[in-house]
């Protein structure tokens, strides 16, 4: 394995984002952050300043534009779902060279946007399974105990040299299972979690006959796009997770920002649909969150 500093893109420097951005630093490689002028400005200016649990406190220095101007390695693509279209202006295909694209959003839509944009055999699909947040632009809290990446596709070396940055990273054959792998349990806890607003912990504890209902009703879904699911390890997985672990969906409905519900709810529906499965549980956790952020809206 060549150990010549890789050049990154890393498009949306938020919670995810930030945090890959400051490990791949931090471990000697270039990064570009792609962001607005403000937050372009102060990354320039004071670097990534992280703070983990798992990987301790450090700032690490990295470039920052508004638009990516050169060739890159590999660019990842960690902005939220309802920004994606708009920020894509920021990472122009010209611009790209043969470097690959690493998705790591929530839902399935963004893989065919992508493809319809950039070469289809440098788009990669991921997944990250992490609780990472932007407090301030240029500096990110990472809370959970893990933050593992998963990547489906010929890139074995780009894989090992996530690895060396302190990722778990695992190498997966099918894109389909991968990306249902992680649906399947972000589905039911961003929607369980936002609509209950409280930590997992008590989603589990207080709500666990819906939260059983929602498991059998996306593993049916899962098994009909043939990415089988197994409901008992999905509960399993939920009883391992931190009480007080909440999703990213419920920090955007308290802080009045965009969601991605369509992206992470609406997917299954419309994967339901297309396969004919019964969802009554989840249908109507979608209804209701979309009356509440509704409200919400005009509240505002």
């Amino acid at each position: 394995m060549t150990t010549t500093p890789l050049t990154v893109a890393v498009l949306g420097p938020g919670g995810v984002g930030g945090l890959i951005a400051g490990l791949l630093a931090r471990d000697g490689h270039r990064v570009i952050c792609l962001a607005g002028e403000r937050t372009a400005a102060v990354l320039a200016r004071d670097g990534l300043h992280v703070r983990s649990t798992q990987f301790g406190e450090f700032t690490a220095r990295v470039e920052a534009a508004t638009e990516l101007g050169e060739p890159v390695d590999a660019a990842f693509v960690t902005v939220k779902e309802t920004a994606l279209t708009a920020a894509l202006d920021r990472m122009p295909p010209k611009s790209l060279g043969t470097g690959i694209v690493v998705p790591l959003l929530n839902g399935l839509d963004h893989m065919a946007l992508l493809r319809g944009r950039y070469p289809a055999g440098q788009v990669v699909a991921g997944t990250i399974r992490v609780e990472a947040t932007r407090t301030a632009p240029g500096r990110i809290e990472h809370t959970s105990p893990f933050a593992a990446v998963e990547l489906a596709g010929p890139v074995a070396e780009f894989a090992e040299r996530l690895r060396h940055t302190g990722l778990d990273v695992t190498l997966r054959e099918d894109e389909t299972a991968m990306l249902w792998s992680k649906l399947s349990f972000l589905a039911p806890f961003a929607l369980l979690t936002t609509r209950y607003a409280d930590g997992i912990g008590v989603v589990r504890a207080e709500h666990r006959d819906e939260l059983l209902a929602v498991l059998d009703e996306i593993t049916a879904v899962a098994d009909a796009v043939g990415a089988p699911a197994d409901a008992r390890a999905l509960l399993a997985a939920f009883d391992r997770v931190p009480a007080g672990m909440r999703s990213s969906m419920q920090r955007d409905v308290e802080a009045g920002r965009p969601t991605e519900l369509d992206a992470i709810g609406g997917a299954v529906l419309r994967a339901a649909e297309a396969h004919s499965v019964p969802t009554p549980t989840i249908a109507r956790l979608v209804r209701e969150l979309s009356w509440a952020v509704s409200l919400g809206s005009s509240d505002r």
